[in-house]
């Protein structure tokens, strides 16, 4: 039985008096694949940065591998194997897919001295990962060169060599062709029971091909979980999405 990975106990955040996140709690299981759906202003992405500490929640408790990492900052998080992928790419443009690897692997050199004691041992990892996300064939190209999927999973593969256990991911298939996006599908559930991943995600038919659980905010707070069909019929999702626009487009 898989026991919680990651917990968040009624927690809360506010700017300047707007409560961007409200009293949430929220458990993910160790290996599931979880998505975060809700409207634009739910609090999905302020979910993600309250997890990985790039924002400071301003009440309750979060617990990753059982350890209170409340206070914990960002770097400590990402020590311990919280991974976050933010909409906007991040990789080294003019360094190729295998050194941004490389760089990935490294949690204390600089970049030029993780490039410089790079060696078989590490060649043969970068490969394994590579491989994961469908770059095996684009190892030798630079990042800057990459069409908008394969940048992205770049990212992905970047944060596969930090060893990162959990995967934060704030929607992944943004700008994607038809194609990319299903290839990233193929991505991510390779990866879940492995990695745990928490994806928010506005594109319902992605969401279809991956979720295991599904949680939806509203106005901060949680408003439903469950499959994608238990999540679809809930009246209290119905009334707040149906209404304008559909579930589908929340």
């Amino acid at each position: 039985m898989m026991t919680a990975l990651l917990e968040l106990n009624n927690v809360s955040v506010s700017f300047y008096g707007f409560k961007a996140v409200q009293e949430l709690s929220l458990s993910v299981k160790d290996g599931e694949l979880r998505c975060l759906l809700g409207a634009n202003g739910a609090g999905k992405s302020t979910t993600l940065d309250l997890i990985c500490g790039k924002t400071k929640s301003t009440g309750g408790d979060i617990r990753f591998k059982g350890e209170n990492i409340t206070d914990l900052p960002e770097y400590r998080r990402a020590r311990l194997g919280i991974g976050r992928k933010f909409q906007v790419p991040t990789v080294f443009k003019d360094l190729t897919v295998t050194e941004n690897l490389e760089v990935a692997r490294s949690k204390r050199c600089g970049v030029w001295q993780t490039l410089r004691r790079s060696g078989v041992r590490m060649d043969a990892r970068v490969e394994e990962v590579a491989t994961v996300v469908g770059l095996q064939d684009r190892m030798t190209a630079k990042a800057g060169h990459l069409s908008h999927g394969e940048t992205q999973w770049l990212e992905i593969a970047m944060l596969l060599m930090q060893d990162s256990k959990l995967l934060l991911m704030d929607e992944p298939t943004a700008g994607m062709t038809m194609g990319e996006t299903a290839k990233t599908s193929e991505i991510l559930n390779g990866l879940k029971g492995r990695h745990t991943l928490i994806v928010v995600e506005h594109d319902m038919s992605f969401v279809r091909e991956i979720a295991e659980k599904i949680t939806v905010m509203h106005q901060g707070a949680l408003l439903a979980e469950g499959t994608i069909a238990e999540v679809a019929s809930n009246e209290q999702v119905r009334a707040a999405y149906l209404g304008s626009g559909g579930f589908g487009h929340a």
